[in-house]
C-alpha cells in the first residue's frame, strides 16, 4: 500500500551577500534527508536588503501576511552595509520586522563543539549548552526609538513581567527535553543578568526564581553578565540552559561560538506560540558572497531546529547525524578564516555523503 507523504510548505528567504548560496545548501540537505514520507515544499519570499534597495521597504506588508501561514520559514542572513535608511541604519535588516512581528519572543542558540572541531579551548570537556535569549524586549526594544542630540543620547530597556515569565518558562520547558550539563549531567537553567547594578535585571532575576520554584527538578543556577562571559570560555561544560535578556543574549552567544569553532557553526530559532523562524546568528558577509568560501553549517543546522518544530524530528536527527558525521570523518575542515577548506559546496555535498553512512 503506497502512502501520501506528509507535506510541509516551507518558505525560504534567502538574504543579502552570502545569504541565498547558504540558504541552497540548506534545502539540498533537506531534500536529499527527507526521504518519501515528507514532501518540502518551498516557496520563495523577497525580503531584506536587495529588496529595500529596489521598493523601499525590507518587507513588504503582503509577504509579511503570507509568513504566519507556513509551516516553517527557513532565512538567510540579511543586510548590507552600504544599503542605508535616511537616519542612517541598515535598511535591509529584518530583526526588528520579524522578530516583533510575529512575536517570536525566544530566540534559542545551540552552542555544540562537533567533533573533528579543532578546540579554540584547551582541555576535553564537552561544550553542549543553549542560549535561550528574549527576543522582543530588553534594550533591543528601543530600536528606532532612542532619542539624543549632539551632547547625549538615550536608549531604554524594558522588561514586563508576561514577556520575562514567558522566556523563562521556555528555558526551564527546554532544560527538561535535555540530559543535562556535560560536566555532570544536571539539568540546570542559568539566570544572566546584572541584578547587582540595574533595577530591570533585578526584576528579571526576581521573576526567574518565582518560575523556577516552579520546576524542582531542574536545578536554578545564577551568573552576572561579566561573570557570565568568563566561564563560557573557562568552564563551558558547567552549562546546560541559559536564560538572558535581548542584548546581552547577542554578545554572549558570540562569546560561545568562539569556543565552538566560530559563528559558522551556530544556528538560531526565533519561536513564538505560533509563527517560528530559523537562521544562521551571523551577518551577511557580503566581501565574501559567491566565492564559496561561506560555511553553511549554521544554516543546515537551522534547518534541523525547523524540522523540529514542524514535527520532523526524524528528518532533523537525519540532518544533525550526518553534520556530525562529516565533521568527524574529516569530511569537513574549518580554516582559521572560517571557511570550509574545499569550498560552500563541498562541505554541502560531505553532508549530504554522509546521510547514507
Amino acid at each position: 500500500m503506497t502512502t501520501t507523504p506528509t507535506p510541509y510548505e516551507i518558505a525560504l528567504i534567502p538574504g543579502d551577500g552570502i545569504g541565498p548560496e547558504l540558504v541552497d545548501s540548506a534545502v539540498q540537505v533537506l531534500e536529499a534527508a527527507a526521504g518519501p514520507d515528507i514532501a518540502l515544499r518551498f516557496t520563495t519570499e523577497d525580503a531584506g536588503a536587495d529588496t529595500y534597495r529596489r521598493t523601499g521597504s525590507a518587507l513588504s506588508d503582503e509577504t509579511f501576511a503570507r509568513l504566519s501561514g507556513y509551516a516553517g520559514i527557513l532565512k538567510g542572513p540579511v543586510g548590507l552595509p552600504e544599503v542605508r535608511k535616511p537616519d542612517g541604519t541598515e535598511g535591509g535588516l529584518l530583526g526588528g520586522i520579524l522578530r516583533g512581528g510575529l512575536d517570536t519572543y525566544v530566540n534559542e542558540r545551540p552552542m555544540t563543539l562537533l567533533p573533528g572541531i579543532d578546540r579554540p579551548l584547551r582541555g576535553t570537556a564537552p561544550i553542549d549548552y543553549v542560549i535561550v535569549r528574549e527576543n522582543t524586549e530588553g534594550l533591543y526594544l528601543a530600536r528606532g526609538l532612542g532619542v539624543g542630540n549632539d551632547h547625549a543620547c538615550t536608549d531604554q530597556l524594558l522588561m514586563t513581567r508576561p514577556g520575562v515569565e514567558r522566556v523563562v518558562r521556555y528555558a526551564f520547558e527546554l532544560a527538561r527535553t535535555r540530559d543535562g550539563a556535560p560536566a555532570d549531567g544536571v539539568r540546570r537553567v542559568t539566570c544572566v543578568d546584572k541584578s547587582n547594578v540595574l533595577r530591570t535585571f533585578a526584576f528579571f532575576r526576581q521573576i526567574f526564581d518565582e518560575i523556577g520554584e516552579q520546576y524542582p527538578d531542574i536545578e536554578r543556577d545564577y551568573r552576572y553578565a561579566d561573570a557570565a562571559g568568563h566561564d563560557l570560555v573557562a568552564n563551558p561544560s558547567h552549562f546546560d540552559v541559559l536564560v538572558m535578556e535581548n542584548f546581552l543574549g547577542d554578545i554572549l552567544s558570540d562569546v560561545g561560538a568562539a569556543t565552538i569553532g566560530g559563528l559558522g557553526m551556530c544556528p538560531a530559532g526565533n519561536i513564538g506560540d505560533g509563527t517560528a523562524y530559523f537562521e544562521p546568528i551571523h551577518g551577511s558577509a557580503p566581501t565574501i558572497a559567491g566565492r564559496d568560501l561561506a560555511n553553511p553549517t549554521s544554516q543546515i543546522l537551522a534547518a534541523a531546529m525547523l524540522a523540529d518544530r514542524i514535527g520532523a524530528a526524524g528528518l532533523a536527527q537525519r540532518v544533525r547525524a550526518a553534520v556530525r558525521a562529516a565533521y568527524e570523518g574529516g569530511h569537513i575542515r574549518i580554516l582559521p578564516t572560517g571557511s570550509p577548506e574545499a569550498g560552500t559546496a563541498a562541505a554541502t555535498r560531505a553532508i549530504i555523503d554522509a546521510l547514507g553512512d
